[in-house]
């Protein structure tokens, strides 16, 4: 039994990192309610709420506790994550909330500190007197303590894996689940084959650029329509010559590039400009040289048209 209620609690234990997740996620709202609330005395004086600032975030956070912690055990961070408080001083092993007290500690410890610490910011930072001095002196001294307990507590939890602030070691609060978390069956094969489609993909788009279409279409021209005829003749030239081998009409102001099939000049010179490695689609003949088409060539094509 007792074997059993330990391995409950290992099974039950909440993970450092989902507490400082939970952390986070209570600054990131706590901004966001100052930001929005801020946003409603846009355009009212500038400065307006410089002078009642920790007042009114002390409010704020306040409201919050109050239908966070006083009610549901739980900040908002830890309700996204499944967690909430449990009270550690009860001897009983099932949950036990939070009580009235240590509800109540929570909010001064948290939003008074905050508080205090904001408001004798602001009330020291001019004063001069030699009494200010002294208070100015302990309340750093005070504060300096505290971030040192914080540190403290922080390293004993980072090796524990138990109470995430001060606050919570004092008051004697820790993290649980609020509902038991079940031992997931990771299937490993599904894993694999998305890494693997993943790993093809990158490769694919890394490779493509390198690959020129044009020689490509060119070589599987080539390989579909095998050549007959050597492309050295004229009477080649003119056989070829009745369209343009790129977009398939008659050739306007025909020019070759060194093989056998001819093209309008505004076809293989934008082809040329925009891929340097251009070569012929039908044959694969790169461009050695922009040649026009002997006029000769082209009066005997149009008699035999």
């Amino acid at each position: 039994m007792a074997c059993r209620d330990e391995n409950m609690k290992r099974t039950n234990r909440v993970l450092r990192i989902s507490q400082l997740d939970a952390l986070e996620l209570n600054k990131a709202l706590e901004q966001l309610v100052w930001s929005q609330f801020t946003q409603c005395f846009h355009g009212f004086k500038p400065g307006l709420l410089a002078r009642f600032e920790p007042e009114v975030k002390a409010f704020l956070w306040l409201f919050l506790w109050r239908f966070t912690i006083y009610s549901k055990n739980a900040t908002v961070g830890q309700s996204v994550l499944n967690i909430q408080y449990k009270n550690d001083f009860s001897p009983n092993l099932r949950y036990q909330p939070l009580s009235k007290n240590q509800k109540l500690w929570y909010a001064i410890c948290t939003i008074g500190g905050k508080w205090l610490e904001e408001r004798c910011y602001d009330l020291f930072r001019n004063r001069h007197v030699a009494s200010f001095r002294k208070a100015k002196q302990c309340m750093n001294l005070v504060v300096g303590l505290l971030k040192l307990g914080r540190l403290i507590n922080f390293l004993i939890f980072l090796q524990r894996g138990k109470f995430a602030t001060l606050t919570e070691r004092l008051l004697g609060i820790h993290s649980v689940f609020c509902r038991p978390q079940n031992v997931r069956e990771v299937g490993f094969e599904y894993m694999n084959r998305e890494l693997l489609w993943h790993s093809f993909a990158e490769f694919l788009i890394f490779l493509l650029p390198l690959v020129s279409i044009q020689k490509l279409k060119a070589k599987l021209s080539s390989w579909c329509i095998p050549l007959t005829r050597a492309p050295s003749s004229d009477s080649t030239l003119a056989t070829s010559g009745r369209q343009c081998s790129l977009c398939g009409e008659w050739p306007t102001m025909p020019h070759t590039i060194g093989c056998e099939h001819v093209f309008c000049y505004y076809c293989v010179k934008s082809s040329f400009l925009f891929d340097v490695s251009f070569a012929c689609p039908k044959c694969g003949t790169e461009v050695h040289s922009l040649q026009p088409l002997k006029s000769g060539i082209e009066m005997t094509e149009v008699n035999a048209l």
